[in-house]
C-alpha cells in the first residue's frame, strides 16, 4: 500500500483514542509506552505489511511480533483499525476471562502471532521465524518491535549476533526508542545505541518514529541491504499525542482517571 500520510495520521488518532479508553477502563499502566509505538504500528499495518485481515493465517503473510508486549494496547487497537476483529472485543481488555490480556497471548485474536511474555523474547523468536522461512524457500518478512529498555536483555544480543551470521535479511528489528528505561534515561546505560547494532552486523537506520511517511517508506523498502538483517532505531516520545503524558515517566506506571481521559481525548481530537 502507498503511504497517504493524512490517512495514516487519522488512523493514528483513532488508535490513540482507543488506547486511552482501554487503559482507563482496564485500570492498567503502560499507556505511555503504548502511545509511543502507535505511529510505528500504523505505518506497518497500513503501508508496509503484506497481510490480509480476511486470511490472517496465510502462509505468505509478513509476520509482526510485538516484543514489548506491555505496549499491547496499541497493537490491539491497530488490529481493530485494520479490520482484523470487531471493536467491541476491546472491551475484554484486562477483564477476567477476556481474550485480551495485558501481555498478548498466542493467537488470542487474529493478527497476534505469538505471546512474547517477558521482555527479550521477541527478537529470538523473530530470528527463528526468519530462519525457518529461509530454509523453506519462503519470501515473507518478519518484523519485530522492541523497546529500548528491553535491549538490556542478553537474549536480544544473542539473537542480534545470530541473525547476521545466518544472513537473515528478511528480519527487521524496530526499536521504539522513547528514551526511558525503567527509572532512568536510556542514554545513561545504552549509548551509543545504534553503533551497537552496526557492530553486530545489522544494516541500521535512525529516524523519527512519528514521521509516518518516512517510517512507511523505510520499512516498505526492507530488506535495507541484501544479506543483512535491518535495524530501525525509531526515536519516539513516551506518551506521544497527549501533552501532559509526553516524556513523563509517571505515565508508564499509572492508568488515566476519568478527568485524565477527557483531557487526553480532547487533545487527540477523536
Amino acid at each position: 500500500m502507498d503511504a497517504d500520510v493524512s490517512m495514516l495520521e487519522a488512523r493514528a488518532r483513532a488508535v490513540r483514542a482507543r488506547v486511552l479508553r482501554m487503559a482507563h477502563a482496564g485500570k492498567t499502566p503502560h499507556v505511555a509506552c503504548a502511545l509511543s509505538s502507535v505511529d510505528i504500528l500504523i505505518a506497518l499495518y497500513f503501508s508496509v505489511l503484506r497481510i490480509d485481515p480476511a486470511s490472517p493465517a496465510d502462509e505468505a503473510r509478513d509476520r509482526l511480533l510485538l516484543s514489548k508486549g506491555h505496549g499491547c494496547m496499541a497493537q490491539y487497537a491497530a488490529l481493530v483499525e485494520r479490520g482484523f476483529f470487531p471493536e467491541e472485543v476491546l472491551a475484554e481488555y484486562a477483564r477476567d476471562g477476556g481474550r485480551l490480556a495485558e501481555h498478548p497471548g498466542p493467537q488470542c485474536v487474529p493478527g497476534i502471532e505469538a505471546a512474547t511474555g517477558s521482555l527479550g523474547h521477541g527478537l529470538p523468536m523473530g530470528a527463528g521465524l526468519a530462519l525457518a522461512a529461509k530454509v523453506r524457500g519462503q519470501h515473507h518478512r518478519t518484523f519485530v518491535i522492541l523497546s529500548d529498555g528491553e535491549c538490556y536483555e542478553g537474549s536480544v544480543w544473542e539473537a542480534a549476533l545470530f541473525a547476521p551470521a545466518q544472513r537473515l535479511d528478511s528480519l527487521v528489528a524496530i526499536v521504539d526508542y522513547n528514551g526511558w528505561s525503567a527509572m532512568d534515561r536510556t542514554e545513561a546505560v545504552m549509548a551509543p545505541f545504534a553503533d551497537k547494532w552496526r557492530a553486530f552486523g545489522w544494516a541500521v537506520q535512525e529516524m523519527d518514529g512519528h514521521d509516518l511517511g518516512a517510517m512507511a517508506s523505510a520499512l516498505s523498502a526492507a530488506p535495507c541491504e541484501p544479506g543483512r538483517p535491518s535495524a530501525v532505531i525509531a526515536r519516539t516520545v513516551k506518551g506521544k499525542g497527549v501533552s501532559f503524558m509526553e516524556d513523563d515517566l509517571e505515565w508508564h506506571y499509572r492508568p488515566p482517571t476519568g478527568d485524565d481521559l477527557r483531557r487526553a481525548l480532547a487533545e487527540v481530537g477523536v
